[in-house]
Parts: structure tokens; sequence; C-alpha cells
């Protein structure tokens, strides 16, 4: 494999020992050059022994360790304004321009098993609070500056750039998961990058801006009793859960059971024979049996592990555990059985009996309007009556007043499915399905983009080499009521 140690003239500033293999297109290396200096690909003139690098062919360029090679470009510099353009029809559009023209968002390209990834960054574009955190964020990508820092950076300049169709190529925030990461950047005997766990992709990812990101604060500040929950960042603030757990010794009566709180990112729905609903999967996983050293006995026991959530996230991450290693094969091998998910989610069940208690009042909300809504439909004597009964709405917080970033009532709503299509994790494809609208679903697969149903969506709970469920992400159902302040308003007018 040619890999060579090079040297990097930008301006004022060198940069030794960049690392180019020359089996990657040169796009690659540019990514490199970006995360360096912060000078986007596009505006990057690299230039060595006379010539200048093209974005997917080496040439005739031939390289060695030490070389030098020079860069011109500005993260400053403006991008020139594009030419008046004759008109293009539909037919004549490629997959990018047709999602423009129809509204669609952008894809993102796939730089060889990159797809794990791009189905990653998807999924968690969904989520507004991230979106508006990364907006914030200030920092830019620089050479001295951190891998979570740079990766934040590269996040927020990817999503920016998907936004403006402008760039939306995820190549330079691959290569800097590549760096921190070495496993992303695991090759084949062939020299290609090998395919990667989605899954230890959205962990690591979402553990790299949790490490930037601080947390909002509370609107109205919480009690001091040292049980309150105090997040440390964003992530942790509306993705993070946690348990209340207890360990019951099996072999002893006379042991007192252990009780703890854990923190959680995401839960887990493991699968066996006789789980046909994710909120089995998950019930499973929520009493388990555990081997550990007994205090009292003196050697390893059988423990029963309990665990409540204590604290429910705005977003609740579910993982189908989907992926086991089979020995045999050296491979992990991947549970194709059929698992049912819904489009809207209630964790009530799933609680402590504190945080059910807590959870009562938004629920009785939301039961309250339903029924509303059902006596009004029962009362409109036909379409024009339903349309006359249209009242401006409000939206509620979903979050406890003094925990910004929770679930105050255990209901949410499916927005983001990141899917698995093949048998093992190191091959197949990953595709993310995110909710656009109510019915209205966009399935990402790489660069192209299609409108799809949540019947589609509902259809890939597995049970074949047809993508299936891998990692769900749920949103909170926000429940709207009439804004008696605005109907007063306007019935004043």
């Amino acid at each position: 494999m040619p890999q060579y140690s090079v040297k990097v003239r930008w301006g004022k500033d060198l940069f030794v020992g960049v690392e180019v293999n020359t089996d990657e297109v040169p796009m690659l290396f540019k990514a490199q050059l970006f995360a360096l200096t912060g000078v986007r690909p596009e505006r990057q003139k690299v230039m060595l022994q006379g010539l200048t690098l093209k974005d997917d062919d080496w040439g005739n360029i031939k390289l060695k360790d030490g070389i030098m090679v020079l860069m011109m470009g500005s993260k400053e510099e403006d991008v020139p304004t594009e030419p008046t353009e004759k008109p293009l029809f539909l037919e004549d559009m490629n997959e990018s321009e047709l999602a423009t023209a129809l509204g669609l968002p952008v894809g993102l390209t796939n730089f060889g098993n990159t797809c794990y990834f791009n189905a990653t960054v998807q999924c968690l574009k969904t989520v507004p609070e991230l979106r508006d955190a990364l907006r914030g964020f200030s920092g830019e990508v620089a050479a001295n500056n951190g891998f979570a820092h740079n990766i934040t950076a590269g996040l927020r300049n990817l999503y920016e750039g998907m936004d403006q169709r402008r760039f939306y190529s995820p190549f330079f925030l691959v290569e800097l998961m590549r760096l921190k990461f070495p496993r992303f950047a695991e090759q084949s005997e062939n020299g290609r990058f090998q395919q990667q766990d989605a899954n230890e992709c959205w962990t690591q990812l979402l553990r790299m801006l949790q490490k930037i990101l601080p947390a909002k604060e509370n609107s109205a500040p919480s009690e001091d009793d040292g049980q309150s929950y105090k997040p440390r960042s964003l992530i942790q603030q509306y993705f993070g859960g946690t348990f209340d757990t207890e360990l019951k010794c099996v072999e002893s009566e006379d042991e007192p059971p252990t009780k703890g709180k854990e923190e959680f990112l995401q839960l887990s729905c493991f699968i066996s024979t006789e789980v046909k609903y994710m909120h089995s999967g998950l019930r499973n996983k929520m009493q388990e049996q555990i081997t550990k050293l007994s205090s009292t006995l003196g050697r390893d026991a059988v423990y029963t592990k309990t665990s409540k959530i204590s604290r429910l996230p705005a977003y609740l991450t579910i993982q189908f555990v989907r992926f086991y290693y089979k020995e045999k094969e050296a491979i992990n091998a991947k549970i194709l059985k059929d698992v049912k998910f819904p489009l809207e989610f209630d964790a009530f069940e799933l609680c402590t009996n504190e945080l059910q208690t807590k959870l009562t009042p938004m629920r009785e909300k939301f039961k309250e309007y339903e029924d509303t809504l059902l006596e009004e439909s029962r009362n409109a004597k036909d379409k024009k009556d339903k349309e006359d009964n249209k009242k401006q709405m409000k939206q509620e917080s979903f979050w406890f007043s003094d925990d910004l970033g929770s679930n105050n009532s255990g209901f949410y709503i499916l927005q983001a499915v990141l899917t698995h299509g093949g048998r093992s994790s190191s091959s197949g494809h990953y595709i993310a399905w995110v909710r656009q609208k109510e019915d209205s679903w966009l399935k990402c697969d790489d660069e192209n983009v299609n409108a799809v149903t949540s019947e589609d969506v509902l259809k890939l709970s597995g049970g074949g080499d047809w993508h299936c469920a891998y990692v769900l992400l749920y949103g909170p159902k926000i429940l709207e009521v009439p804004d008696t302040d605005n109907s007063e308003d306007s019935a004043s007018k």
C-alpha cells in the first residue's frame, strides 16, 4: 500500500508528517488539509512537482517521503457568484439537482463504505436543539485544536453546507473520525476501507459533541436537593437518561439488595426467540441475571439486576442488538428476526414509580385534549363545521420546568430510523429514514434522497435480507392546545 509522509506549506505555516495514501482518491488528502488548515477543498489549489493536484486522479504525480507540497487558498475567500444558467428540465437533472427542484434535502457522498457515517449524520440532523447548538458554536477547524473540537466544527460546517446545497461531502469529517478512532480506518487486503458499525459511529460522534457543546440553562431553577439532574453537556441534557438499579442476590436471602444509579445515552432492545415487539425487548433488558462476587458468600453468585428509568430524555435512542460474534466464521453475524416497532412509543411502564407520578399531569393533559377533539368531531355536522372549529394552536413544553431537555409525558414520536441490509456488521449497507412531517418520510441512501411514507418505514422491522431497523431515534410527542390568548385577541378585533 503506497503510503508517504510529506510536508505541506500553506502561506507561513508548515505541516510536517502529513500522511498520504495514493491508493485513495486525492480528495481524501485534501480532506486532511481541510482538517489542518480550515480551507475548504473547493478553495484549495494543491501543487507539487509543478503539477496541480486533481480531486479524483493522481495523474503523473509521483510521491516520496519528505516531499514538499504547496497549498494555496484562503478560509475567508469569497465564493464566486454563479453565472446565470439556462433552464434545466426535470428529465435532464441528476439526483442532486432533482432533489433541489423538488425541495428534498441533499444526500451525502459515499467515499467507499462510508454509508454508516452518512446514515448517522442524517438521523442526528433531525434534532433541532442539536442543530441550534452547532450553529451557536463559533470554533473553527485548526491543527492545534483537539479532535472533539474539530469534529464538532466539522459537523456544523457539514450541516450548513447541506442546508445551503453548496458543500455536502462528508469526506473531511470522515477522515477526522478515522484519525481519532483508528477502527474506522481499518482496510481490507486490497487497501479499501472496510464497512463499520453505524451504532459505534453514532455513539462516538455523540461523545465527541458531548465534550464540546455545553448544557443549556434551565428556565426554572432546579431544587438543590442533591438528587436533581445536572447535565454536563447538551448531549447529556437532551439524549441522556438515568436508571435506578437494584441488585439482589438470588443465592442469599440474608444479603440486602444494593441500590444504585446509572446513566445512559441509548436503550438496548435485546432480540431473543420470544421477542416480537420492541417493547418486549426493552422490558426484558430491564430485568436480567448477572454473576458477580458476593460479599456475603465470599464467591461468585447469581444476582437479579432490576432497572427502572428515573429520567427520560427528550430524544430517546434505541438500539436493536442485532449483531453477535460467531467464532467459527470470525464475524459479527446478524439476527434477521422480525421485531415490530411503533411510530408512537410510550415509555411509562419502564419508569420508576416516582417518575410515573411526575409524568401523570402532562399525560392527563394529552388525554383531556384528545377527548375534546373526539367530542368536537362527533358534534361537527359536516366538513364545514370542522373547518369553522379550527383554532390557533400553541405548543406546550415537553420538558419539566426544572429539567430542560427531559420528557415530561413519556410519549414519543419516531423521527428517524437507521437500517442495515446484509448479513454482518462488516459488510452490507446502511440507510437513514427520517421523518419530514406527519406521514412524509425521506429515505436517505447516501447521495440519493427519496420521499417515502410511514407504511414504508414500518416494513423495516426485519425478517429477511432487506433493510431492517438497527437504531431508532424517538423525539418528544408535543401537545398542541388552542391558544386562548390569541383567540380572544382575534375575537376582540
